[in-house]
């Protein structure tokens, strides 16, 4: 199924090239342009206007939450009857130091706010509240990819895993574009989610 989009794209892989080469152009100009530094770190509007920004000239729905359930295998992000509250609650987290940054990030993740594009805009969001709390930022090319989408699997449950992972990549040079640029790379996120009935949950 090829997601309602902007472009009259009706094939997933040239809507996929699309998406990603339009979202890099966006991210640097968001970069260039200074527009990150407007945004109150940590909070779920931060997010959507990540979101929005990224992927505003792709999908009708860009900035806004989903309003269907969502699942990629075993894995169901939030019911969208539960997700305002979710996001509330965390709005609502502490982030002062790095492993209270990470559960935050974790907890978006389960999330997974919007229909597509979760993980290069909670990214970018996760390195706002980085720099930050704590002056730092992943260097996302420090990080295997293999090893990061298996902590992130396994993190609503164990989070040690990718605190180690990420805390390894932290880096000081946080206005490095080529960094910066690095977390927006698309095989760092998952393909395949796929929309589920809410009786399906049962």
């Amino acid at each position: 199924m090829v997601l309602e989009n902007k472009l009259g794209i009706l094939n997933s892989a040239d809507l996929a090239r699309e998406e990603e080469r339009i979202s890099k152009k966006k991210a640097i100009e968001m970069f260039e342009k200074g527009f990150l530094n407007t945004l109150e770190a940590g909070k779920f509007d931060a997010l959507s206007k990540i979101h929005k920004y990224l992927f505003e000239d792709i999908y009708p729905f860009a900035g806004e939450i989903r309003t269907e359930n969502i699942a990629k295998g075993s894995f169901r992000s939030a019911p969208v009857m539960y997700l305002k509250a979710s996001l509330e609650h965390i709005d609502s987290m502490s982030q002062t130091n790095f492993d209270e940054i990470i559960e935050k990030y974790v907890e978006m993740n389960v999330a997974h706010p919007f229909r597509e594009g979760n993980g290069r805009s909670t990214r970018i969001w996760l390195d706002l509240i980085l720099k930050k709390e704590i002056g730092m930022v992943v260097d996302w090319s420090k990080v295997d990819k293999e090893d990061y989408l298996l902590a992130m699997e396994r993190s609503p449950i164990k989070s040690v895993e990718i605190k180690e992972l990420l805390k390894k990549a932290l880096t000081s040079d946080i206005n490095n574009k080529e960094v910066y640029m690095k977390g927006i790379d698309a095989s760092y996120h998952y393909e395949g989610y796929n929309i589920f009935k809410s009786d399906e949950l049962k």
